[in-house]
């Protein structure tokens, strides 16, 4: 079987998730902040739901259809969030989706764990197309994938039902081409 690999970055690592991880998700996640933010969360995030979200990685991975790493801190060894390519197309495309902890946010974090993702997604799994999207309620995340080299592709009105309500979601993506014409944003000009 395939393992998911661990992954470095300057400050974070991106490495497998394993069951011990899941109280933290649980907590983590279990933020109703997180959830408001989020596509896929749930609200409240129940015992149980962690074990069984850890569970699907492997799977997942094997069968070329996704890749989920832990965002942990090296100083520490603090896990502060998730990050995955999902939806993947062998040789074309994958979706890119992430939350980080709120005691987490504003350290660039996600920036990091993005540029490493991306990265990963051209040079390891030889994709052409990285693409995202998020709530228009949630600018901070648009900041991170223009950060990134990201282009603001549209947005879809009223396109998904969070809570009852509506929700614009903006869309983004980058090309292998365009990451390459706009160099390496991790500084390793690999």
């Amino acid at each position: 079987m395939k393992q998911i690999p661990k992954i470095e970055a300057e400050r974070l690592s991106l490495r497998p998730f394993n069951i011990d991880d899941a109280s933290e998700v649980r907590r983590l996640a279990g933020d109703r902040a997180i959830a408001d933010t989020t596509l896929a969360i749930p609200h409240p995030y129940e015992d149980g739901m962690a074990e069984q979200w850890i569970s699907t990685h492997a799977d997942a991975f094997e069968k070329d259809q996704g890749v989920t790493w832990a965002i942990v801190r090296k100083e520490d060894g603090a896990l502060v969030g998730a990050i995955s390519l999902m939806g993947m197309r062998k040789g074309h495309q994958a979706e890119l989706g992430y939350w980080i902890g709120k005691p987490y946010w504003n350290r660039g974090y996600c920036t990091e764990a993005v540029r490493v993702a991306v990265q990963y997604a051209f040079e390891e799994l030889d994709l052409i197309r990285v693409h995202a999207c998020h709530l228009s309620r949630n600018p901070a995340s648009g900041r991170v994938m223009l950060k990134v080299g990201m282009e603001h592709e549209g947005c879809r009105r009223q396109h998904v039902m969070k809570w009852g309500k509506a929700e614009d979601l903006e869309l983004y993506g980058i090309l292998r081409q365009d990451r390459e014409n706009l160099g390496d944003p991790s500084g390793s000009n690999k």
